[in-house]
């Protein structure tokens, strides 16, 4: 039977505190999943910190907006029966509230200790908590069929396994051919076509088939079923080969001359000589290259007798501005919590992320190998580019996960009802894409110290592997019908890389443990606090009884 809809405009306070958390929810995977995307590059100090949250504020944004979907699916790939809600829209909307809040508290939650979770299984987490809340364990998909909950618990073991094995070939290739090779910096230099165009193929199919108003779906039904493809195929290829040839053109023409000027020659070339270098007149030799290069990747060791940087023991600490003097007064209050949000904003934005290492990652880092800094300048440029395309999907695709519920809530309270698919109005994308760069901005960094340097050593030829690895294995999982996660992918990522120095201890082995930690109370936690709070609002004491 069709859904019996509710009056227009009703339960209004349900619709605000919706847009809140929905809100909350995004920043919450701003200052989490984000954060995974730039941790390596962060990490491996390709970029800083504000130059990451720089760059993401674009990627994110541009790609809600541009990219980002007009329709989603009201209920996270179907775990729960949209039908049983059919007669009472009104629990419906209450459901979807509840999911948010739920999702959006745990992720906060787990981004305040530092754990890398996957915002899509806290939102589904919260769904199942208020499906079994409104109509009992029947109401919830648990097989594999149709995108269970059995596929999220395999996915806990398939994603970071496959983006293990992609990730470790990936720096493996990298490090026999390259790294090893008898000229290094040579074998790197031309190398550099061959990498971008393969990384820009790679990460440009990422984009154009993931992201929200893609036509292009290649997958296929069950784990080992045949391929379907759908949608413009010609289109989506001529995009991604156009930027692959654009890549490769700038590679040989700008990028080779470039590099073996400055790297080999040794030239004081600046950064925007590279796109009219054959014009650029031989320049006078950098005398400080080696040690600006050491300084920039490699702080840690020993640099005239002395370590450049600091270790966690010495982390820049935030100071809040002291009350006691004007607090008592509501000026002097609005005064101090806005310079406490200043002092934090701008530990967010200028934190030496890197830097920040426990006693056992200190430990980790002492059994990698470390390579020629001018080859790992090479990779930083790579690892950026994939880390902003892996951006620019993200915030096509994951916004998703806050905005979803959102327009759900938004059709109930509009028009009486909602379909299986619900319309996303463009201030929902737009409200979504500030509340992700806000999020990475102010709390990110909590992520990208653990994943960026605490989990193993980082160097910009290994994220690069590790960020190319997570993508490459989100795009094959999708094409199998197997299911994973982004977050889930880098962490694994991050780990095969790590084992690919040759021994077990190169890898913080307690940094996851707790990773693992939280995927495993990811669903449950999601869903108590979701479930628990429908049922108090559903089934609680009311005035109007």
């Amino acid at each position: 039977m069709p859904p019996v809809p509710i009056p227009v405009h009703s339960y209004t306070w349900i619709f605000g505190l919706t847009v809140a958390f929905s809100f909350l929810d995004a920043y919450a995977i701003g200052a989490n999943d984000v954060a995974n995307s730039f941790a390596t590059s962060v990490g491996s100090r390709s970029l800083k910190l504000w130059q990451a949250c720089c760059i993401a504020i674009f990627t994110e944004f541009i790609g809600a907006i541009a990219l980002g979907a007009s329709t989603t699916g009201t209920i996270k790939d179907g775990i729960i029966a949209l039908a049983l809600f059919d007669k009472r829209q009104d629990l419906l909307m209450a459901a979807f509230m509840c999911a948010l809040i739920g999702s959006s508290t745990w992720v906060m939650i787990a981004t305040r200790f530092g754990w890398p979770v996957s915002t899509t299984h806290s939102i589904v987490g919260a769904l199942i908590g208020v499906g079994i809340s409104a109509y009992g364990t029947d109401a919830v998909n648990w097989a594999w069929e149709g995108k269970g909950v059995a596929q999220i618990v395999a996915s806990w073991l398939i994603s970071p396994a496959v983006a293990a094995i992609l990730a470790a070939g990936i720096y493996g290739l990298t490090r026999q051919f390259v790294l090893k090779a008898k000229n290094p910096l040579r074998a790197g230099i031309y190398a550099i076509p061959v990498y971008f165009v393969v990384t820009t193929f790679i990460v440009g199919f990422y984009v154009v088939s993931k992201n929200g108003k893609s036509t292009l779906k290649i997958t296929a039904a069950t784990f080992g079923g045949p391929l379907t493809v759908s949608g413009d195929v010609a289109l989506c290829m001529g995009i991604v080969g156009g930027m692959s040839a654009f890549v490769f053109l700038v590679c040989v023409v700008c990028a080779i001359p470039y590099f073996i000027r400055k790297l080999e020659k040794e030239e004081d070339l600046k950064w925007h000589h590279f796109f009219y270098i054959f014009a650029v007149p031989t320049q006078p030799k950098n005398e400080k290259l080696e040690h600006d290069l050491k300084v920039q990747f490699t702080p840690h060791l020993l640099e005239d007798g002395e370590k450049v940087i600091p270790t966690a023991d010495t982390e820049q600490k935030v100071h809040v501005a002291d009350g006691q003097t004007d607090s008592k007064t509501v000026v002097g209050t609005i005064k101090n919590g806005l310079q406490g949000t200043y002092e934090l904003a701008k530990k967010g934005l200028f934190m030496d992320v890197a830097s920040v290492q426990s006693e056992n990652a200190q430990s980790a880092h002492g059994h990698a190998t470390i390579y020629d800094n001018k080859v790992e300048f090479l990779f930083s440029f790579l690892q950026v580019m994939t880390a902003s395309f892996a951006s620019f999907a993200h915030g096509s695709n994951d916004v998703a996960n806050a905005i979803g519920p959102l327009a759900a809530v938004h059709d109930l309270w509009s028009t009486g009802k909602v379909a299986k698919n619900a319309t996303v109005e463009t201030w929902m994308l737009a409200m979504g894409g500030i509340a992700i760069d806000l999020g990475l901005a102010l709390y990110g960094w909590r992520i990208m110290i653990n994943l960026g340097n605490n989990l193993t050593y980082h160097s910009p030829s290994r994220g690069f592997a590790m960020e190319l690895g997570a993508a490459l294995s989100v795009i094959s999982a999708s094409f199998l019908a197997l299911p994973v996660s982004t977050t889930q992918c880098i962490v694994g990522a991050t780990i095969g890389v790590g084992l690919m120095n040759g021994t077990a201890k190169a890898i913080n082995w307690k940094m996851v443990s707790w990773t693992l930690f939280s995927w495993l109370l990811t669903l449950p936690v999601a869903g108590v606090s979701a479930g628990c709070l429908y049922a108090l609002l559903t089934r609680g004491p009311s005035f109007n009884k």
